[in-house]
């Protein structure tokens, strides 16, 4: 069970991020447990981060949570998580989770919270939905790991929906929806559906031009580098985006996924090829 008892909690987090003096700064923030916002201190030559903490240290059956950012004309800034987020078991009542992210023109976001751990019989549906404008860049996605892995649990009742969206000046140009429920443990070892997989991952990047060929033989390449441990993994260019997907072990694609994210955001911004701390602990 979660650390936190009590009544179901709405917990909200709102951040947004402008150029002021020639440098991104916060420009908007409102938080509601069980949602906290830090922002530790970048890399000199690194973009602002910003950490989403779940003080409550979990979620539990009808806990909703929300998420939104918004980052300006010309703002670059890096949002993640403190930890894995746990989504507990239910006995009925479904975990929400809503992101909204808004990226104006020259703006670029990149979204890369670890992974989210779905316990058995735990019960999650989550949207998120990318607003992109004029010339705004993304790189984002998520990790789903299927049960409480060290503890020999597998996630095999339940539910599971994560659907994603992205739109430029309001034109969907991807849609994207997991839907995982009935006979989840049948699904599960399918091996036409996850083959008894640990996790799975999706990776999106729009680059600030709008054209993501160029940067896919390269990520392709990256890809390969990791086939060793097992994973099944694929990237490809469709609408102005690059999407790269894994499939495998919880902590071969966790390495897999932080390094074609490296990769791309120095490819793409020219940022140094490394994730903030928090992901390496």
């Amino acid at each position: 069970m979660s650390a936190r008892t009590g009544s179901n909690v709405h917990g909200v987090a709102e951040i947004g991020f402008a150029v002021a003096e020639g440098k991104t700064r916060l420009a908007h923030l409102y938080e509601r447990h069980p949602l906290r916002v830090l922002f530790p201190t970048p890399a000199a030559d690194d973009v602002p981060v910003a950490v989403l903490v779940t003080t409550s240290g979990g979620l539990v059956a009808g806990d909703r949570i929300g998420v939104a950012a918004t980052v300006a004309r010309a703002a670059a800034v890096h949002v993640t998580g403190s930890a894995a987020e746990k989504i507990y078991r239910s006995t009925g009542a479904t975990t929400r989770i809503e992101q909204a992210l808004v990226i104006e023109d020259g703006g670029w976001l990149e979204f890369l919270p670890p992974e989210t751990i779905v316990f058995d019989r735990a019960r999650l549906r989550r949207t998120s939905r990318i607003d992109l404008r004029g010339d705004g860049g993304f790189l984002g996605g998520g990790i789903i790991v299927f049960g409480r892995l060290a503890m020999g649990e597998r996630f095999q009742a339940g539910l599971l929906h994560d659907d994603w969206e992205v739109r430029r000046d309001g034109a969907l140009i991807w849609g994207d929806a997991l839907h995982v429920g009935n006979d989840v443990a049948a699904i599960m070892d399918n091996p036409a559906c996850f083959a008894g997989a640990e996790a799975c991952a999706t990776l999106v990047f729009a680059p600030r031009n709008g054209e993501p060929r160029p940067f896919v033989d390269a990520a392709r390449a990256v890809q390969e580098r990791c086939t060793g441990t097992g994973l099944r993994a694929a990237v490809t260019a469709v609408n102005g985006l690059l999407v790269a997907r894994w499939l495998g072990d919880a902590m071969a694609l966790r390495r897999a996924y932080a390094e074609l994210a490296c990769h791309l955001r120095a490819a793409a911004m020219g940022l140094p090829p490394i994730l903030p701390r928090l992901w390496h602990i």
